[in-house]
C-alpha cells in the first residue's frame, strides 16, 4: 500500500498551538483523522501521513484543513469544527487586494476587527461563522451559506463601505438564515472567557 503524504508550511509561531500542551492537540488530530503528523518547529513544516489502517483515505485532506486553520490563527477547538459535515474553511488573502502594502493591509484589518473587536464579533454572531484575522489573511470557518455572507461582509469592508452599511447587510442576511432554519453557532469567545 502506498502511503499518502501531504506537506504544508504554517507560521512558526503557530506550531505551539498545533502541538498543544503536552502534545494534546497533535494527538487529537492524529487519533480522529488516522494520520501521523511530523512537525518541524524550526521551519514551520508539517507533514501529514495517512496511517495504513485509516478507514477513510480522504481524512488526510481533513487533516490538511484543520492544520491550515490552526496555522491561519484559529484555536484548535474552532479548527476541529471542520470535521463536521458541511463545514468549510475559506482564506481571503488581503495581498490579492492591496499587494504588499503593509499600511493598507493593517488599515483594512483594523476595519474588519473594528473597535474593541466589535465588527468581527458582529460578523460572527450574525452569520454563525468563525473569523480569524491573522497576518495578511482573513479566514472563515462555517457552512457554505455562512461563508458566503461573511465573505461578502469582509469584501464590503475591504472596498471601504461604511460599517453601518455592512451591519445592515448582516442583519438582513441573519433574518434570511433564520427563515431557512440554518444552525447558528454560539459565539466561541464567550466560552473561552
Amino acid at each position: 500500500m502506498v502511503e499518502a503524504t501531504l506537506r504544508m508550511l504554517i507560521p512558526k509561531e503557530r506550531i505551539g498551538v498545533l502541538i498543544g500542551k503536552g502534545g494534546i492537540v497533535k494527538s487529537i488530530i492524529e487519533k480522529k483523522l488516522n494520520v501521523r503528523l511530523t512537525i518541524d518547529s524550526k521551519t514551520g513544516s508539517v507533514e501529514m501521513t495517512l496511517k495504513p489502517e485509516a478507514p477513510d483515505p480522504t481524512s488526510i485532506f481533513n487533516a490538511r484543513s484543520v492544520v491550515n486553520a490552526i496555522g491561519r490563527g484559529f484555536s484548535p477547538e474552532a479548527a476541529l469544527r471542520l470535521l463536521d459535515d458541511g463545514t468549510f474553511l475559506r482564506v481571503i488573502d488581503l495581498r490579492d487586494y492591496f499587494g504588499r502594502s503593509a499600511s493598507d493591509i493593517r488599515r483594512v484589518k483594523g476595519r474588519i476587527i473594528g473597535k474593541d473587536g466589535r465588527t468581527r464579533m458582529l460578523i460572527e454572531d450574525l452569520t454563525g461563522a468563525r473569523l480569524s484575522v491573522y497576518g495578511h489573511t482573513v479566514s472563515i470557518i462555517g457552512s457554505r451559506a455562512q461563508l458566503e455572507i461573511a465573505a461578502e461582509a469582509i469584501k464590503m469592508l475591504i472596498e471601504g463601505k461604511l460599517h453601518k452599511t455592512v451591519y445592515s447587510y448582516l442583519y438582513h442576511k441573519r433574518r434570511e438564515l433564520k427563515k431557512e432554519g440554518m444552525k447558528i453557532w454560539k459565539p466561541l469567545y464567550k466560552n473561552l472567557c
